[in-house]
């Protein structure tokens, strides 16, 4: 399964959208989505209350995926921009947001090569 993130700043507490995915079935938030019902080239819009954006395509065997998903307190204010940092490919387990958390920058500024 490709995965796109849309990443929104929680509030103050809130906390990170918690993803895993098993075959077809991508569970968000302890909410279980079945998408095997999407055929091979073809896609589905879902209605109601969700995390997709936009339309849930399968090409070549591949679900495609775009989610909004909230950043938890440990992220950095600031995130890349760039669409391919966000999009990953998950096949089963657990799946872990791809943002720069603070710990990241707390590691970079203590680098040996920034302390000469």
């Amino acid at each position: 399964m490709q995965i796109t993130f849309c990443p929104v700043r929680g509030l103050p507490g809130q906390p990170e959208t918690v993803l895993s995915v098993s075959g077809d079935v991508l569970t968000c938030d302890g909410i279980a989505y079945d998408l095997s019902t999407v055929p091979e080239g073809g896609c589905a819009l879902p209605e109601g209350v969700h995390p997709f954006q936009g339309p849930i395509l399968r090409e070549d065997a591949t679900l495609k995926v775009t989610l909004r998903v909230v950043l938890g307190d440990d992220a950095m204010p600031e995130q890349p921009g760039d669409a391919a940092f966000w999009t990953l490919n998950a096949n089963e387990g657990a799946v872990a947001i791809p943002a720069l958390r603070l710990t990241d920058a707390g590691a970079e500024h203590d680098s040996p090569e920034e302390t000469e």
